[in-house]
């Protein structure tokens, strides 16, 4: 179940390991490629069977910054 934690009421680090002692595999999704603190966690990553059944997998969303946004909404040809 997914589940939203914003670092200030509710602390990810702990509820994460927990899930990821009784997990089969792992989906993360960020929004930026920033690994930093993975190694609070990779030895629950390396306890997966591994395969593509019980894989972790790392979705990266790249956003473009918002003056690239307008500046691509406000182009007549559409390129850079």
């Amino acid at each position: 179940m997914p589940r939203i934690f914003d670092n200030i009421d509710l602390k990810l680090l702990p509820v994460l390991r927990e899930t990821l002692q009784a997990a089969k595999r792992a989906d993360f999704c960020v929004n930026y490629f920033n690994l930093r603190g993975w190694q609070q966690l990779d030895r629950l990553i390396e306890q997966l069977p591994g395969g593509d059944q019980g894989c972790c997998r790392l979705i990266v969303g790249m956003q473009k910054m918002p003056r690239q946004q307008l500046e691509s909404a406000l182009s007549l040809t559409g390129s850079e």
